[in-house]
């Protein structure tokens, strides 16, 4: 499995060494590189349940062949980006890597807790397009590809971090999904409505999406919005996120000052969810999941020059049956531009 692995992220290295070879459209924000950190510790001050989660991302200046590989799926007219010296359509490719970690509430324990989530990881590369029409409209479509198990390192990972901090030691990932390849593919639109100015010079706008993803991994359907009060609204979509969640396209454009605080939920109907359905292949331990789960949000963006920094609390509903209470934790997102 650890071979598979390595032999994917390889694969989509060669692939994006293609990708990065290729003329970018002039006039542009370039490339921006971004990594995602989200935790439990954040607001929560727990550790339990998605306890961890880490995602390094790349996204592309436009390209060209993007823009044209888009011109074949049926809700596109990269035609009409041709014909348009603006470019109302823009094409993006994005690669990411990342790790999740899930346990139970009671780390300590060293045996199965049979009534509580299961012990997971899952250590993923994703390549995918970010499609936009002007500040109207994006659409994003992602493959994740990777494992869960102990291949994930997983166990590794939480253990070293805890040790380094004097947490408590997580003792019953013996008890951890078993090893299966993983995959799941994302599809994910939003439509910004007007933006309208507000008090004190600020403008709003309401940005509702539609989405889902099917695959071993997770298979569900997801519908929600945001709202977003600050500078400069325009080309910028918000942060990404590590899934599931409220989508974010990724780019902005370069601005001395900007800043926007933001509130919005989503509500997903889950079919499939590994880290608590267990493993497809082979018996695991398991839990009897919810099928709706919704997910409540609030932060800030500030933007200096190139670089960007996101804060945002996330409160999310419960998701199997015996589960005590919500969850909460944080993510924080850096990006750079070049």
């Amino acid at each position: 499995m650890e071979k598979m692995t390595r032999t994917i992220i390889l694969s989509l290295a060669v692939l994006w060494m293609h990708t990065w070879a290729e003329p970018a459209a002039c006039n542009e924000a370039g490339h921006i590189w971004g990594v995602q950190f989200e935790n439990d510790f954040f607001g929560g001050g727990t550790d339990r349940h998605f306890t961890h989660g880490t995602r390094l991302s790349h996204l592309t200046k436009p390209i060209p062949w993007m823009t044209e590989a888009a011109d074949r799926l049926p809700w596109f007219s990269a035609e009409e980006a041709r014909e348009d010296d603006a470019g109302q359509l823009k094409a993006r490719a994005t690669i990411s890597f990342g790790q999740s970690i899930y346990t139970p509430e009671d780390i300590a324990v060293r045996e199965m807790i049979k009534e509580d989530r299961p012990y997971a990881g899952w250590l993923y590369a994703g390549f995918g397009l970010v499609i936009n029409r002007d500040d109207k409209r994006y659409d994003q479509i992602e493959l994740d590809i990777g494992v869960v198990g102990p291949s994930s390192f997983a166990e590794e990972v939480q253990r070293k971090w805890h040790g380094i901090f004097g947490l408590e030691r997580p003792n019953g990932w013996d008890h951890q999904l078993k090893d299966e390849l993983g995959v799941a593919l994302f599809y994910e639109q939003a439509r910004r409505f007007q933006t309208r100015e507000s008090v004190w010079g600020l403008q709003f706008d309401v940005i509702p999406h539609v989405g889902g993803v099917v695959g071993n991994v997770f298979t569900y359907a997801a519908t929600g919005l945001t709202v977003r009060l600050g500078l400069n609204l325009e080309n910028d979509f918000g942060s990404p996120r590590i899934r599931p969640s409220l989508p974010g396209a990724g780019y902005y454009e370069r601005k001395k000052f900007n800043f926007y605080l933001f509130a919005g939920g989503e509500g997903r109907a889950v079919l499939q969810n590994i880290f608590l359905d267990g493993n497809t292949f082979a018996e695991s331990h398991s839990v009897d999941k919810k099928p709706l789960v919704g997910d409540v949000q609030v932060g800030i963006a500030v933007q200096l020059s190139r670089f960007r920094i996101t804060y945002t609390q996330i409160y999310r509903t419960k998701e199997y049956d015996g589960q005590d209470s919500a969850d909460q934790f944080g993510a924080l997102s850096l990006s750079c531009e070049f």
